[in-house]
């Protein structure tokens, strides 16, 4: 799998999710069988580049390449210096956002709010390639099957997008319409696939090595794009990557493995925002990681009192600690999910 002149270790990759996808958490799952991450988007808007948020959103202090920086805003001048901005600072590959469902992107008409005017969505990616192409900077673009479901214009889009010269299109299996509700579709991430020459990526409800498997057969995609399923789970990939190649599960991790894979994870977090700012908004990842475990609503509502770094984390290697007394293992995947699997790929 390539991006321009980046050869991927592999085709599985971490969704842009605001929030969620900062360099710890890139780096986490890169680690756990990732083969690409990309940035949470950072505005275009110049009057904020110099704010706490965005400077945290271009630290890429060492984290493992390509450097994907995902861009959002309206104005294709503004997009264009934006994509700029972040080359100087480190970006190798250049995202475009036209897929976030956020009310506040939308009402301002970024995100995906742009498929609804595709003369202006490409006078934004004609000028963010003519800036990243002298630098070899390959764009890609990520978007949604449409604005609504009477209105799906992935295709024609995507067809401009790439002979405007982005080098990759994901697609999310959602209208803005549906948000992230209901199930993706993947009819129409088939149809992208067959109308484009470029690579192109699969989005949406990927939760499983089952459902891995039946998104690559219904799709034909070149790679895959996993957002929430990796949120407290982020050997999904390693998972995912295993069965793909083997057909066969592997076991679920230790759980003494999880807790060190979340303490570095915590303490690389705080390192990003600083013990303070840090352990405030380390909760939702913790509480990702231990929501299907014994005990954890009793442990959220204790840790969520804690404002103290040194005590947070000795809260959690506490409560690794006794799960490990009762179990070896993290839970497997439910039988929902496999269930729900297996209808997929009859289906595909």
């Amino acid at each position: 799998m390539n991006i321009g002149p980046y050869q991927l270790p592999n085709a599985l990759f971490v969704a842009p999710m605001a929030g969620v996808t900062d360099r710890p958490f890139r780096r986490l799952c890169k680690s756990w069988g990732a083969g690409y991450a990309v940035s949470e988007m950072v505005t275009s808007r110049k009057d904020l580049w110099n704010s706490l948020k965005t400077s945290r959103r271009a630290n890429h202090a060492g984290e493992p390449g390509p450097i994907a920086v995902q861009i959002a805003g309206t104005d294709a001048p503004m997009m264009a210096e934006a994509a700029a901005y972040n080359i100087d600072r480190g970006a190798q590959i250049i995202d475009i956002n036209m897929g976030c469902p956020a009310k506040k992107v939308c009402n301002k008409w970024a995100g995906s709010a742009l498929m609804q005017n595709e003369p202006l969505a490409l006078r934004i990616i004609e000028a963010v390639v003519a800036v990243c192409e002298p630098r070899q900077v390959p764009v890609t673009l990520k978007m949604r099957t449409g604005w609504s479901q009477s209105h799906k214009n992935a295709v024609s889009l995507a067809r401009e997008a790439e002979r405007a010269g982005v080098q990759m299109v994901t697609v999310h299996g959602r209208t803005r319409e549906q948000g992230y509700g209901g199930s993706a579709e993947y009819a129409t991430l088939a149809e992208v696939k067959a109308a484009l020459r470029i690579p192109v990526v699969a989005n949406g409800d990927i939760d499983s090595p089952e459902k891995a498997k039946a998104v690559l057969r219904a799709t034909g995609a070149d790679a895959l794009m996993i957002g929430r399923a990796a949120q407290g789970r982020p050997w999904i990939f390693r998972e995912i990557n295993h069965f793909l190649a083997t057909g066969e599960h592997l076991a679920p991790p230790l759980v003494v493995e999880v807790k060190r894979l979340l303490l570095e994870h915590l303490q690389d977090h705080y390192d990003l925002y600083g013990p303070d700012t840090g352990v405030r908004s380390a909760r939702k990842h913790i509480g990702w990681y231990v929501k299907t475990l014994e005990g954890a609503a009793e442990f959220r509502a204790a840790m969520n009192q804690l404002d103290d770094a040194a005590a947070q984390l000795q809260a959690v290697s506490d409560f690794f600690d006794q799960l490990s007394l009762r179990r070896d293992r993290m839970p497997g995947l439910s039988t929902r999910h496999c269930e729900h699997s297996k209808i997929l790929e009859t289906i595909a």
